[in-house]
């Protein structure tokens, strides 16, 4: 007995610390990092465990493995994490620790990069929402408040992470200091009390680093810090690398993001990146001894609301983070991943691990009805639902609401001629007058106003506002929802222009939550009587019977589907209008019937056999109220009303009668090129470039474009939008918006084959003084497409 007793407690022991190893140390040495002492060159697969099922993330480690890595990286996402101010959340698909943990046990080493910004086209770039409730807050600086909850948040993470270091044994060997922040401004000083904040979290000894852009990493470059670059496929490695060496000759090289693809924007086609660039760069750094992170090397799904937008401007990010990437969305392996595979081969001394068998079969499911239909006023009732009848318009912040959508109610004054409605939406604001549909205002589309119908005194006004994802990339970060400025009505009556400034709101709003919508069904008033409006809402209505639009079609439908087994599938949504779906209480992700995107990734671990319930909330309304789960996604199918370039004959600016600001010739190459005009300033709103000829004869491309005011500071390029484009290569999203997209990746290129010049116009939105411009050509070595002759003009 004694002796099973003894064999008991060593078993034991010993199960105990499987995952767990040694101490060891990661460092920087000459020209290279150290593991345990020795050269080490880091291949890391980014992916990110909350877009990621919790049962399939060790299927996913062991498919980045199978390419030969022997990292993952990651972002701490603080949103997901702390939801409410003070309540954090590192259980179930939040368990970052047990993450880490399933990598070590699979032989990987982890990168963690916990922000506090993330980027990663996630909601507000990983900050919480709840930070905008203090108007005048300052993020990613150093305001007192923002600080304060950073450094509460990085502490929570530590408890969770600090263990798992390579110094205690664990997989951790390095760690990011916040996250790009050369393309938000300059501020060491902010960036140093990050540093010293997680220093005083894990210690002196974990390796910290910094990630940049090669054109910036040195605005904000700490001296004790590894500095690292982000770049993507295609580009110019040398050059990349170019500034780093002449600083810090001695210095290991890493790119911390090598972009395998591109994210989606709604409205916009799939993007793709070949196969052959990505694992080119790839064997080129390997051969050079230069470390990397894939980016993303298995992206996954921005389920629920969690899916950001950029800017300039307002650009939402689809639900599907695919990324074209060499595992895709469903985890399953690409012709890019055969490829890399294979080049990876070439830099192990073992074979590598053998490919893992999906976790679940792929199923299709028969087309289905969602029967049963529940109004969005059924929403704003019942459980959760905040109700304000006093005061003014106020955002959703304003209302401690998060994600969702909100109704604002006002009654009109007569005016008898046509109005016109304007303010700040954001983001999809629907308008009705007496529960009759009017029209949209869609922040994409940069839209503010929308004309209206003569009304009659007492006819009420509701405007149905929806948020999509937060910006996450660059200053526009603090992006408020709803309505984010006065609402005027401006007429002309009898010549006179008047303007009328609507009061006396009711403001309601609707969470976005899976309870919530099971709720509406609970609460299922027959909101086409307009009594109940008026008894619910405590508010008069002014309906007809031809007045039923907001009421007949917007709202919750549900239905259900059965299964003799599970698997992952994709329901198909194209003939639904814009909304939110949830599976079995699994929020999906958003629909929008503009696509690309037109199918929802559902994971086998999300279903079971027998009876599965949809929910689907369309605020627009479905032509049918149908789906399906399909074999294969649905990623690239636009439903536009228009197309998206622009090349609108009537828009093209008649340049003869013009002078140009300047004339002459950019050099060849990669990098920055900066011209100011001769004759000095010039006010106008508009900018246009033509292209007279190239340096290789070869299609038109510009990367980034800037334009300079009278001190030769860079013009804040939020308000610009494209006017007109001779032309637009869209295979592959070459369109003019990409010069001020702020990534230096990505292009406008003209179609090949297409005769020069070429014409590029851009409204700055308001008149300004202009003094030059800076162009970058694309990154790639040799600097495809890059402009020779050119004339620019100001109007």
């Amino acid at each position: 007995m004694k002796k099973l007793f003894r064999f008991l407690i060593l078993s034991a022991f010993l199960l105990g610390s499987v995952s767990m190893q040694a101490a060891g140390t990661f460092t920087v040495g000459s020209k290279t990092f150290l593991l345990n002492g020795e050269p080490f060159i880091v291949k890391a697969a980014e992916v990110h465990y909350p877009r990621i099922p919790r049962p399939y993330w060790e299927h996913r480690i062991k498919m980045c493995k199978a390419l030969g890595m022997n990292s993952v990286c990651i972002y701490i996402f603080w949103n997901i994490h702390e939801q409410k101010e003070g309540e954090f959340n590192f259980t179930d698909n939040n368990d970052v620790a047990e993450f880490c943990r399933i990598a070590q046990k699979n032989g990987m080493y982890v990168i963690v990069r916990p922000g506090p910004y993330v980027c990663a086209e996630w909601e507000m770039g990983g900050l919480p929402w709840w930070l905008l409730k203090k108007k005048d807050i300052k993020l990613r600086e150093r305001d007192p408040y923002f600080m304060e909850r950073v450094k509460i948040f990085e502490k929570k993470v530590g408890e969770q992470l600090r263990p798992l270091t390579i110094q205690n044994g664990g997989p951790i060997i390095m760690m990011q200091v916040e996250n790009e922040y050369g393309s938000y401004g300059e501020d060491k000083p902010y960036v140093s009390e990050i540093r010293d904040c997680l220093r005083s979290i894990y210690g002196k000894e974990l390796a910290l680093f910094q990630c940049d852009w090669s054109s910036n990493f040195e605005k904000n470059g700490l001296d004790d810090l590894t500095w690292t670059m982000n770049f993507g496929t295609g580009a110019n490695i040398d050059e990349q690398f170019r500034r780093l060496g002449e600083v810090r000759p001695d210095a290991p090289k890493m790119c911390s993001e090598f972009w395998s693809g591109w994210f989606d924007k709604w409205g916009a086609q799939h993007e793709i990146r070949p196969a052959k660039d990505m694992v080119e760069g790839m064997d080129e750094m390997l051969s050079k001894g230069i470390s990397f992170s894939l980016y993303m090397t298995h992206g996954g799904t921005s389920f629920g609301h969690w899916a950001g937008a950029n800017s300039p401007g307002f650009a939402p990010d689809v639900t599907s983070y695919d990324y074209d990437a060499p595992i895709n969305e469903w985890g399953l392996p690409t012709a890019k991943f055969w490829e890399l595979r294979k080049m990876m081969q070439k830099y192990s001394d073992k074979k590598l691990p053998s490919v893992p068998k999906p976790p679940m079969p792929i199923i299709t499911i028969p087309k289905f009805e969602l029967k049963e239909f529940s109004s969005i006023f059924n929403g704003f009732d019942g459980m959760g639902s905040s109700i304000q009848k006093e005061g003014g318009l106020k955002t959703f912040e304003e209302m401690d609401l998060g994600w969702g959508t909100m109704c604002y109610f006002t009654t009109l004054p007569e005016i008898s001629e046509p109005s016109v409605i304007s303010a700040d939406f954001h983001d999809f604001a629907q308008i009705f007058i007496n529960g009759k549909y009017i029209g949209k205002i869609d922040r994409v589309k940069n839209e503010k106003s929308l004309t209206l119908p003569p009304v009659k005194k007492g006819d009420e006004l509701e405007i149905l506002v929806e948020a999509m994802g937060r910006i996450n990339f660059g200053r526009a970060i603090k992006d408020f929802k709803g309505i984010v400025s006065e609402v005027t009505l401006t007429a002309t009556i009898d010549h006179i222009e008047t303007t009328w400034k609507p009061q006396g709101w009711i403001k309601v709003a609707l969470p976005d939550s899976y309870e919530k919508a099971a709720d509406a069904f609970v609460h299922n008033f027959d909101y086409t009587k307009p009594e109940k409006e008026g008894q619910r809402l405590g508010k008069k209505p002014q309906w007809n019977a031809d007045g039923l639009d907001l009421v007949s079609k917007r709202g919750y439908y549900r239905g259900y589907f059965n299964l003799k087994k599970v698997g992952d599938t994709f329901l198909n949504f194209e003939t639904w209008g814009k909304g939110q779906v949830w599976v079995n209480g699994h929020a999906l992700g958003r629909i929008w019937s503009i696509g690309p995107q037109q199918t929802l990734y559902v994971p086998g671990c999300w279903l079971k056999k027998g009876q599965n319930e949809v929910i689907v909330l369309d605020i627009v309304g479905p032509e049918q109220a149908v789906t399906w789960g399909q074999a294969e996604p649905e990623l690239n199918k636009l439903q536009l009303e228009k197309t998206g370039k622009h090349n609108n004959p009537g828009d093209k600016p008649d340049l003869n009668s013009k002078s140009p600001v300047i004339e002459g010739e950019f050099k060849a190459g990669n990098g920055w090129q900066k011209v100011l005009f001769k004759s000095g300033t010039k006010k106008g709103r508009y900018l246009a470039i033509e292209v007279q000829s190239t340096w290789a004869n070869d299609a038109v491309a510009i990367a980034e474009f800037y334009v300079l005011g009278g001190e030769q500071e860079r013009i804040s390029r939020e308000p610009w939008t494209v006017k007109y484009a001779t032309s637009e290569e869209d295979n592959g999203n070459h369109l003019g918006d990409k010069v001020f997209d702020l990534q230096e990746s990505t292009y406008w290129q003209t179609v090949k084959g297409t005769d020069l010049p070429h014409l590029l116009v851009i409204d700055l939105g308001s008149e300004q003084q202009v003094r030059g411009i800076e162009y970058l050509p694309r990154a790639e070595q040799g600097a495809p497409g890059s402009i020779k002759n050119f004339r620019a003009f100001v109007y």
